[in-house]
């Protein structure tokens, strides 16, 4: 179990309120089984979905599913696993259709801010206003340490409808897809979804350019940089998810 644990969720967070994520789950469980348009998704957007999947030679339903998303690049990619043991493989690369925010992490309420960090999946609300929404555990242990202590802010989501003031938005048909993958995901038994966000693609030059012009000078930012730049780093060479704590000073551990 510890090493399922793992390889599903890598971002870990030192002490799991299981009363919440009980619930979460309660409520992830009565949506899908309630809902008319997660029936309808699931029905029309599955079939679709996993032609997509044969064609590129994977394994329908996956075992588990993990996201990455880059904020300058305004790209999220899925990656894919069959099994415990198998390398993640690369699903598809959606569009991020709208951004708000500059680079750095999210710090308080009301700073528009997209977070950067480790996340996973602790909603799903088919009955959105944004067509259908994946909800992040923002904020986490790290930012519970880092970010303003009465309002470090809350309700970032993954989602269609394109706007942003803090959500990373794909677009309705994407969402679709994405919502039907981590849908059949969490059936298959993946209890964390993970959701990794970056400033920039840091293996594209241009991208990796624009990130050190905005960070020159502030060391806070490049020492941060450095940190979750070593998970994506871990991830290129070896299409596997590294160990991530968080110590007492809220900076990430990866191993």
């Amino acid at each position: 179990m510890k090493k399922k644990y793992f390889k599903y969720f890598t971002v870990l967070i030192l002490v799991v309120n299981f009363v919440m994520f009980s619930n979460a789950q309660n409520t992830y469980i009565g949506n899908v089984r309630s809902s008319s348009k997660s029936f309808d998704l699931l029905s029309k957007t599955e079939d679709s979905v996993r032609k997509q999947f044969q064609l590129k030679h994977l394994v329908w339903p996956p075992t588990s599913i993990y996201i990455r998303s880059f904020k300058y690049d305004r790209q999220l990619e899925v990656w894919v696993s069959d099994s415990l043991s198998s390398k993640y493989k690369l699903f598809k690369t959606y569009k991020v259709c709208m951004q708000s925010g500059t680079m750095g992490p999210k710090r308080m309420e009301g700073d528009y801010q997209v977070p950067e960090g480790f996340y996973y999946i602790n909603e799903f609300n088919p009955n959105s206003k944004y067509h259908l929404s994946l909800g992040l555990n923002y904020p986490n242990a790290s930012d519970r340490i880092l970010s303003d202590s009465i309002k470090p802010g809350s309700a970032i989501y993954i989602h269609g409808n394109c706007v942003s003031i803090g959500c990373i938005p794909i677009d309705d048909f994407p969402i679709e897809e994405l919502y039907v993958m981590a849908t059949a995901a969490k059936y298959e038994g993946q209890d964390f979804i993970p959701v990794h966000i970056f400033p920039v693609k840091y293996n594209v030059k241009e991208s990796l350019a624009y990130l050190n012009n905005n960070i020159k000078g502030n060391t806070y930012l490049q020492q941060f940089n450095k940190n979750i730049k070593s998970c994506f780093d871990y991830f290129e060479a070896q299409k596997e998810l590294p160990i991530i704590l968080v110590n007492k000073n809220g900076d990430y551990l990866v191993n």
